[in-house]
């Protein structure tokens, strides 16, 4: 199994580049099922769950290819079953059920998996469906869905806005007869990039972006040429990786009016940001850090998958200051491994207290999840000696090339096997 070993203590410098957004990549991919013809994608990074997205495309009946970032999907003979082999390994894989029910008015997707990071259940998305006209039973780990009329047009409120239960009813919602409204919906850009790409084929979409959408139900969806959006969260994970080291970094391609709220707590600790014509420069303000209060929330609030790296961050501030985590209930499993760097941060229920020790020092690690793989990382790039970290597949589920990509910046970082 790979593990990734950092020499830290180098201050990265240089550019570095920003790949293709996952978070839409993915839900994006299982859109292109409700297309009639070819659809091709740029921008879409090389990472282990687009693999997953096409391997379970091709399972449902769609030609695909994928090759220097680019992916191409056509659906010549499509399936209504999504296996457990794969949809245990991505959680993403879900977001076929939506379509499915809207081209073949069936579906069976095994319950998800994917991080260990909470339940995530997909409760809010069989309700919008069943709103629609979808019946639904879970039986032997499947859930087996049936609309023998077509779905229809409905008024669906979300108890909270799910990010993946707002993607999979706006898939379903375009080949719905009539309008559907869905009120308290996720705001996230990778839900807004999807509504542009959907829109890209044919489909009716308004209000994306806010917390009500309106979907004007059309008859077919056709294919299309679409970029996708760069990912923000890498990108915030290379601004933290610029301050945690005390280096200066041009993060090129960076969608820095998706990241307004990492960008203030990353200012209000003295992390200096200046947005150019095609890249954002990253430094320390004046070499010191002072720790903050942060509280994840759904966009536009701090999103829950830059809290692990902004507590990496905050080993290095002065003072102490609080991580509030009010999106999923077990996202603190990286604490205890910053803690075998010799962090100091103390948890009770969903808050995490941090206070700043000046320095980490390197040691053995696991990850535990992506992002929190992400935070060692960071906490390797900053400490004094050796940093070895286990498990990293979870990072590539989420970051293209991310040693390569650090080496070119002066990271003393490398992949090991075995």
């Amino acid at each position: 199994m790979d593990k990734l070993i950092i020499e830290g203590g180098v201050p990265l410098q240089g550019s570095i580049q920003v790949s293709g957004a996952k978070n839409a990549a993915l839900p994006i991919l299982m859109a292109c099922l409700l297309a009639e013809g070819e659809v091709r994608l740029t921008n879409v990074p090389r990472l282990a769950d687009i693999r997953t997205s096409l391997k379970l495309l091709n399972i449902l009946g769609c030609e695909t290819t994928f090759e220097n970032n680019a992916a191409t999907s056509n659906c010549v003979d499509l399936k209504p079953e999504a296996p457990y082999e794969l949809v245990k390994t991505m959680r993403a894989s879900v977001l076929c059920l939506g379509p499915l029910l809207a081209r073949l008015r069936e579906a069976q997707v095994a319950l998800p998996g994917g991080c260990a990071i909470g339940a995530r259940p997909v409760d809010m998305h069989l309700r919008g469906m069943e709103r629609m006209g979808a019946t639904f039973e879970i039986t032997a780990g499947y859930i087996k869905g049936s609309c023998p009329d077509g779905l229809k047009g409905a008024h669906i409120s979300l108890d909270f806005p799910t990010v993946g239960g707002t993607e999979n009813l706006i898939m379903a919602a375009t080949l719905a007869e009539g309008v559907t409204t869905i009120e308290n919906a996720a705001r996230e850009p990778e839900v807004v990039d999807l509504a542009n790409f959907l829109n890209a084929m044919g489909a009716k979409i308004t209000g994306h972006g806010t917390s009500i959408l309106t979907i004007e139900g059309v008859s077919s969806l056709k294919g299309c040429d679409y970029r996708v959006m760069p990912d923000r969260i890498e990108a915030g994970t290379y601004m933290v990786a610029a301050a945690i080291t005390g280096g200066e970094l041009e993060i090129l391609d960076c969608p820095f009016a998706d990241l307004d709220a990492v960008s203030y707590k990353l200012r209000e600790m003295g992390v200096w940001l200046q947005e150019e014509d095609d890249y954002v420069l990253v430094r320390r303000a004046n070499g010191l850090l002072q720790n903050v209060d942060v509280t994840t929330l759904p966009h536009p609030g701090f999103p829950t998958d830059m809290q692990a790296q902004l507590m990496a961050l905050m080993c290095f501030g002065q003072g102490a200051g609080t991580i509030e985590e009010k999106i999923f209930e077990n996202r603190f499993m990286h604490v205890l491994e910053l803690v075998r760097l010799g962090a100091d941060v103390r948890l009770k229920g969903r808050t995490a207290m941090v206070h700043g020790v000046g320095k980490l020092t390197g040691a053995p690690v696991m990850a535990s999840d992506l992002r929190a793989s992400a935070s060692l990382v960071l906490a390797g790039l900053a400490a004094e000696g050796t940093t070895t970290i286990e498990r990293i597949y979870h990072l590539d589920r989420g970051y293209e090339n991310i040693e390569e990509k650090l080496s070119g910046v002066g990271a003393r970082i490398k992949r090991v096997s075995g």
